[in-house]
């Protein structure tokens, strides 16, 4: 038998590419996950075969199951289960109103379900270890209803209330990119559209109505145009136009909050964002067109402005060679070079915008055919619209996630916003909560000065709140941040730094040690609290790490005059110090005005080089605590404080923040927090510690202070320079008004951070415009903080 050699020069046959997709959640074929919010609720439809799993994320947070049969009647056998506890969580949501028992009422209406005198499923709750488990197979169709019971949290007791993780295995596995599951409405819709893939429909909506604009399976752009249906009548096409819309709003495209409107030629409003899960889009571009395909070798492609074309030609709009649009979850930017270039989409399944129409409007959406390029993942799917009555109302917001397949979470409200924003429209998206950035009749200048001369009150709710508990509490936190926790006290609270491995920093915050085996950490990234969860676990310590950012709130009270603004307001008992005897880096347990007043904790810390407190209380209480110091601090001539104030306020005392000082890449001692690893008498192991002995020992960079000899603005990310070598980087900068010059932050070699160095901060190219600069020493404001110890 003739045998063929194989050729000496023959390797491997080609592997397909591996692509990782954080973003896209990483769940086997048929499995869905959903989130059931401590003190919250789901609803979600559920068939014969399914398979139900319940996780208790944190520990210790009880969960209810109901389910209902299609006839709306409650029945816990669709589960194979007996119920047999009254559902006092659920009757508890129901009883407090709000948006959570709005969406949940709305949500059993839409399905005809009658909850009176239900009995329910009672899982986990006290001494639930995190991730306990309960799963249940589902007998016949029907529909699941999930609460998480949870009230107002004790802030001695610590008893919040946190996520469940719901994921159902469906008997049926679903075609993801046919049977994708759309989101629940965010109100009773008034149209549903479907915009199959590689198709166009036009739509009419009324003046004050919402258009919510889905993305159904993810990865999947779509062209969004409209025209204002009075003009239309008349003759006239008056389009949006992303030329005029960028013009008059600043921005690449317009965003929810004070930029939001997008514009027509004319300059009439025609919408505004409301609500945006996704934040990257595209207004540069036309929709896809013919000339496009057939440049790049596909002659008769399917393009979105012929659908476009298509879809208007009804209404008697002119047919156009290529359509201007705002291509929502279109991946392009701009390069250094001046190239607009693009990638995948963003978008996750069940991203949205959500705009209002701000004049009667002919609508038309598109979802994309484009198949030849990464833009829609090389697989083009639907789209789909819905439309809300104008009676409906929706709080402006943006998505935030704490972890790349995490559901996204809208921008909030503090507590606290009620009354802040009785002063001011200014607001800035911070960590997914709307933060004021400066104040009406005032300035971000008038705002410093009152901190620096006498009292002044901000929003810090946005802070990330964490009650660790149980008898191994301390030893993780001792294992896992770098400061001694043995050494802290009851009452004491303690700045320190969490740290990866290899000595990069996960963030900074502070710890309250609240008894024996009571803490409370506060940083500013979730992913914190996630993190010592991991570690318990893998480490087996005793504790539960379980979020209370929803369940405390809290205002800073800065300023020389702080102390006695506070002594007059806050009760606290003979057990406890009172506001006059708390030292720096102490708390007490208090109460708002008497024994009967709203309850409090408030700690001698805060974030402006001055005399300070912060005040955490309830959310339910926030009005009344702000009430109290703000009528008390009109005599003091109190100021409210925003973001644009704090961030000077900050700089000159050289505190530090998250991705400008440091960053997964920064270790303390590069960030200028070297005081927060006590190496030489913390003898006990913590994560990271072999790599910062070695860092302090061999270190590369140095965050140093600079003063600027110029009155230009320097900012994050300026380059530093002697000569022609970069040597540093600005990690942030102001015009400070105490000392009437520019100062920055900097991070420099650390052969070039000695004090008096000259050196130079590039502008323009780094290389064509450069501003003289010093090494100065560091903090530029109170560097022995006498003022903050006062």
């Amino acid at each position: 038998m003739l045998q063929l050699q194989q050729p000496s020069n023959v390797g491997p046959a080609p592997r397909p590419s591996r692509i990782l997709r954080p973003g896209i959640r990483a769940l086997p074929p048929g499995v869905e996950r959903y989130k059931v919010a401590g003190g919250g609720s789901l609803v979600v439809p559920i068939e014969a075969g399914d398979r139900i799993t319940l996780t208790d994320l944190e520990g210790l947070q009880a969960c209810e199951a109901l389910a209902a049969g299609r006839d709306g009647r409650i029945d816990p056998g669709i589960l194979g289960a007996n119920a047999d506890a009254e559902a006092d969580g659920l009757k508890l949501l129901l009883g407090r109103g709000g948006e959570s028992a709005g969406k949940l009422r709305a949500a059993l209406r839409r399905r005809g379900i009658d909850i009176s005198n239900s009995k329910c499923i009672r899982l986990f709750g006290a001494g639930s270890r995190a991730g306990a488990t309960a799963e249940f197979t589902v007998q016949r169709s029907g529909v699941l209803i999930l609460v998480g019971p949870g009230g107002d949290m004790d802030t001695e007791l610590q008893d919040t209330a946190t996520d469940i993780e719901v994921r159902i295995a469906r008997a049926r596995l679903p075609n993801d990119r046919v049977d994708a599951p759309l989101p629940e409405p965010l109100a009773d819709p008034l149209q549903d559209i479907r915009v199959h893939a590689a198709t166009a429909q036009a739509y009419l909506v009324k003046a004050g109505e919402f258009i919510q604009v889905i993305d159904v399976s993810g990865r999947q752009m779509t062209d969004f145009q409209c025209f204002s249906a009075r003009k239309l009548d008349k003759g006239i096409e008056n389009a949006l136009d992303a030329t005029v819309t960028r013009t008059l709003t600043g921005r690449s495209y317009p965003t929810p909050g004070l930029p939001s409107k997008a514009f027509g030629f004319d300059f009439e409003p025609l919408v505004e964002i409301v609500q945006d899960t996704v934040g990257r889009h595209d207004a540069f571009a036309t929709a896809c067109n013919p000339r496009y395909y057939d440049d790049v070798g596909y002659p008769g492609h399917v393009n979105c402005t012929d659908n476009f074309n298509a879809a208007l030609e009804p209404y008697g709009i002119a047919k156009r060679r290529g359509w201007e649009a705002i291509n929502f979850f279109y991946n392009t930017s701009i390069d250094a070079q001046n190239q607009v270039i693009f990638d995948e989409s963003w978008s996750r399944p069940g991203d949205y915008v959500l705009m209002r129409a701000l004049t009667d409007l002919v609508c038309v959406s598109s979802a994309c055919p484009d198949d030849i390029d990464p833009g829609n993942g090389w697989n083009p799917t639907d789209i789909h619209v819905r439309t809300y009555s104008d009676k409906q109302k929706f709080s402006r917001a943006v998505a935030f996630r704490m972890t790349p397949d995490a559901d996204p979470q809208m921008t909030r409200e503090t507590a606290f916003h009620p009354c802040f924003s009785a002063l001011t429209r200014n607001y800035t998206e911070y960590r997914g909560f709307w933060l004021p950035t400066r104040f009406n009749n005032a300035n971000a200048i008038d705002e410093y000065w009152a901190c620096r001369e006498r009292v002044a009150v901000m929003d810090l709710s946005p802070l990330r709140k964490f009650e660790v508990t149980g008898p191994d509490a301390e030893a993780l936190l001792q294992y896992c941040l770098t400061r001694d926790i043995r050494r802290l006290s009851p009452g004491q609270v303690v700045y320190t730094a969490m740290c990866y491995e290899h000595g990069g920093m996960i963030d900074d915050g502070t710890v309250f040690r609240l008894a024996q085996n009571n803490f409370r950490w506060i940083g500013g990234d979730e992913f914190s609290g996630l993190w010592l969860r991991q570690q318990a676990e893998k480490m087996g310590f005793n504790a539960w790490v379980r979020s209370s950012t929803d369940q405390l709130h809290n205002i800073a009270v800065q300023g020389p005059n702080s102390r006695e603004l506070l002594k007059e307001i806050v009760w606290t008992s003979p057990t406890q110090p009172a506001i006059g005897e708390l030292e720096w880096f102490r708390f007490a347990i208090g109460r708002i005005g008497h024994f009967e007043g709203a309850p409090i904790v408030v700690s001698r810390t805060g974030y402006t080089g001055e005399l300070g407190y912060e005040i955490f209380c309830h959310p339910k209480d926030a009005e009344t605590v702000f009430k109290a110091v703000w009528d008390a601090g009109q005599k003091h001539q109190i100021s409210a404080l925003g973001l644009e104030a704090l961030d000077m306020l900050r700089i000159e005392a050289g505190l530090i923040f998250f991705n400008y000082e440091f960053t997964d890449q920064t270790d303390p001692f590069e960030a200028g927090i070297g005081f927060t690893v006590p190496l030489k008498t913390k003898s006990d192991d913590f994560i990271g510690k072999a790599a910062l002995i070695e860092r302090k020992e061999h270190p590369r960079h140095r965050l140093v202070g600079l003063e600027i000899d110029s009155n230009e603005t320097v900012g994050h990310g300026d380059c530093v320079h002697i000569g022609r070598a970069q040597i540093g980087v600005v990690t942030s900068g102001c015009r400070s008004p105490i000392l009437k010059k520019n100062i920055a932050l900097a991070r420099m070699d650390v052969k070039h951070a000695a004090l008096g160095t000259e050196v130079e901060i590039g502008k323009l190219d780094g290389q064509q415009k450069r501003l003289p600069a010093q090494i100065v020493r560091f903090p530029h404001y109170d560097p022995e903080k006498t003022r903050v110890r006062a």
